[in-house]
Parts: structure tokens; C-alpha cells; sequence
């Protein structure tokens, strides 16, 4: 298949590894660009939590939002926390569609 591919960005607490992986899997094997996360600072990367890393990874994730169409959320459980809730409002803002593993 070769065509236009649908740029998909992750977003979700990291804590949810596991399901980052098997979406961004599976969302690439249904023809869709995936872009991630490339830190999981809840899953034992710790690299993370020194000084102003997450406040530049969270800025980050906001350009990898602005190349995406849309943003695929990892809510497992329907957690939702403030940064992701940060990247919802930012991406519903500047026009990019939302959507969710688990619908709320």
C-alpha cells in the first residue's frame, strides 16, 4: 500500500507502556504514521525527573502534536492526567481531531 498516510500522535500517561506500544502497533499496521512518546518516565526511564526535562518533553509533545492530523489517546482505565489533559485542549485548539482507546 502507498499513499497518504494519516499522521497519528500518542498521547496518555506513561505509565501505560505497554499500551503505547501495542497502539502504536497497531495503529501503523492499519497504515498510519505514529509518532510517540520517547521517554517513559512512569515505566522506569528516569531520565525524565531531572531538572527542566519534562518541561522540555512536554513542550516536545506539543510540536509532535502540531504534525499530526490527529492525537490517539491512551486513557486505559479512563486516567487521564494533567498533562495529557494539557494535550487534549491543545490539540482540540489547533484544529486536530481526538480520539480514545477507551471512550469515556
Amino acid at each position: 500500500m502507498v499513499g497518504k498516510y494519516k499522521v497519528i500522535t500518542l498521547c496518555g500517561s506513561t505509565r501505560f507502556k505497554d499500551e503505547f506500544l501495542e497502539e502504536q502497533k497497531r495503529l501503523t499496521l492499519e497504515g498510519n504514521i505514529v509518532i510517540s512518546v520517547g521517554l517513559f518516565g512512569h515505566s522506569g526511564d528516569s531520565e525524565v525527573w531531572t531538572e527542566g526535562t519534562k518541561e522540555m518533553l512536554d513542550d516536545m509533545h506539543k510540536r509532535k502534536i502540531d504534525m499530526a492530523d490527529e492525537i490517539y489517546v491512551i486513557n486505559k482505565g479512563g486516567y487521564i492526567g494533567e498533562s495529557t489533559r494539557s494535550e487534549i485542549e491543545y490539540a482540540k485548539a489547533t484544529g486536530k481531531g481526538v480520539r480514545y482507546l477507551e471512550e469515556n
